[in-house]
C-alpha cells in the first residue's frame, strides 16, 4: 500500500500527465486544421535589396547568421558598419530598408541576435552581455577593425555593452529608438516579468491567425498592434506578410522570451556618461514602445553626442525609411569626423 504522500505525488503526476495530454490535444487541434486562404496576402518574396547572406562559424560561439553588404565599389570612407537589430525581430525584419543606403557609405555588417532570426542556438540562457561578446568575437574575426556599431531598440544595450566590454572594436556609436534603461514605469516592470505569457503565446497560436492579425493592423482594422514593424501608414513600404511571419516564427520563443526580462534588468545610468567614442542618438518622436523622454534622457547621459530626431513611431527605420536613413548619413558622418 502506497503511503499518503506517495499517493499525493500519484495524483498529481497523473494530473500532470493528463493536463499535457489535454493541452497538447488542443495544439494538435488548433494547428492540424485545414487553414483557409487569406485574402490580401503576397507570395513568399523577401523584399528587395537584401545583401548576401552568409554563415559565419566563429569558434566556440557557433554559426553567425550575417547579412554582408560589401560597400561602395570605389572604396568606402568610413568604418565598417554593423547593423544589430531590436528585440523580437531579425537583422533583415530591422533593417531591409536600410540596407542599401547604408551600403553607399560603408561595408555593412548585419547579424542576426542568438535566439533571434537565424541567430545561435545556446543551452545558456539569453544575457545581452553575451551577445556583445557575440558581435566582438564577429568583428574580430571578419578582421574589420574599429567600426561604427548602430544598435536598435535592444540593439542599443547590446551596443552599449559592446563598449563597455569591447572598447577595441567600436569606433564611434549610433543609438536608436533605445534607451538606457527599460523599467518605464510600475507597469511596464510587470510587462517584462510576464514573458512567458508571450512565450507561451506563440507556441500555441497557429501561423494563419498570426498572418490573419498582421492583415488586419496594416489595414487599420485591429485595435491593438502586435507589432511596430507595421502600420497602415508604410502602405507599400511594408514588408509582404508570409516573409514577416516567417521572420518572426524564426525565433527561439524560449531565448525571445528570456531577451525581453533581459530588457527589463538593463540599466546603463551609471557608466554610460563614461562614453569616450563618438556618438550619435537618433529619437523617434512618437515612439509608443520606448518613449521619447527616455530616449532623450539616454541623449543627455552621453558627453556630445549628436541628437536627431525622426519623426514616427517604433517602426520609423521602415515606415519613414527615407527621413530615417537620412539621420543615419548624418550620425556616420558625424562620428566619421571626429575619428
Amino acid at each position: 500500500m502506497p503511503t499518503a504522500r506517495q499517493r499525493i505525488v500519484l495524483a498529481a503526476l497523473a494530473g500532470g500527465v493528463v493536463g499535457t495530454t489535454a493541452g497538447s490535444a488542443l495544439v494538435t487541434w488548433l494547428t492540424g486544421r485545414s487553414r483557409q486562404p487569406i485574402d490580401g496576402l503576397d507570395t513568399l518574396n523577401p523584399p528587395p535589396g537584401l545583401p548576401e547572406a552568409k554563415i559565419i562559424p566563429i569558434p566556440d560561439r557557433g554559426e553567425m547568421f550575417v547579412r554582408d553588404h560589401p560597400g561602395p565599389a570605389h572604396g568606402a570612407d568610413h568604418p565598417p558598419i554593423v547593423l544589430l537589430h531590436g528585440w523580437l525581430a531579425s537583422a533583415d525584419l530591422n533593417w531591409f530598408t536600410n540596407y542599401e543606403e547604408m551600403g553607399k557609405l560603408a561595408r555593412v555588417i548585419a547579424p542576426d541576435h542568438r535566439g533571434h532570426g537565424r541567430g545561435t542556438r545556446h543551452s545558456s540562457p539569453f544575457r545581452l552581455a553575451d551577445v556583445a561578446d557575440d558581435v566582438a568575437a564577429l568583428i574580430r574575426h571578419l578582421d574589420l577593425g574599429p567600426s561604427i556599431i548602430v544598435g536598435f531598440s535592444m540593439g542599443g544595450p547590446i551596443t552599449q555593452l559592446l563598449w563597455q566590454r569591447h572598447p577595441d572594436v567600436v569606433a564611434g556609436v549610433v543609438l536608436c529608438s533605445t534607451a538606457s534603461e527599460f523599467r518605464f514605469g510600475p507597469l511596464s516592470g510587470a510587462q517584462w516579468r510576464w514573458m512567458s505569457v508571450y512565450q507561451v503565446g506563440t507556441r500555441l497560436l497557429p501561423r494563419s491567425w498570426l498572418e490573419w492579425a498582421l492583415v488586419a493592423q496594416l489595414r487599420g482594422k485591429l485595435p491593438v498592434s502586435i507589432t511596430p514593424v507595421i502600420s497602415p501608414e508604410m502602405e507599400d513600404a511594408a514588408p509582404p506578410i508570409p516573409w514577416l511571419v516567417g521572420e518572426i516564427e524564426r525565433g527561439d520563443a524560449e531565448d525571445v522570451s528570456e531577451a525581453g526580462r533581459e530588457l527589463g534588468r538593463f540599466d546603463s545610468r551609471g557608466w554610460i556618461g563614461g562614453m569616450d567614442r563618438p556618438a550619435a542618438v537618433i529619437v523617434t518622436t512618437r515612439d509608443r514602445l520606448v518613449p521619447l523622454t527616455s530616449q532623450l534622457e539616454l541623449a543627455a547621459r552621453i558627453p556630445h553626442a549628436l541628437i536627431t530626431e525622426v519623426e514616427g513611431d517604433h517602426d520609423a527605420a521602415a515606415a519613414n525609411a527615407t527621413e530615417f536613413n537620412a539621420a543615419l548619413q548624418q550620425s556616420v558622418a558625424y562620428i566619421t569626423d571626429r575619428l
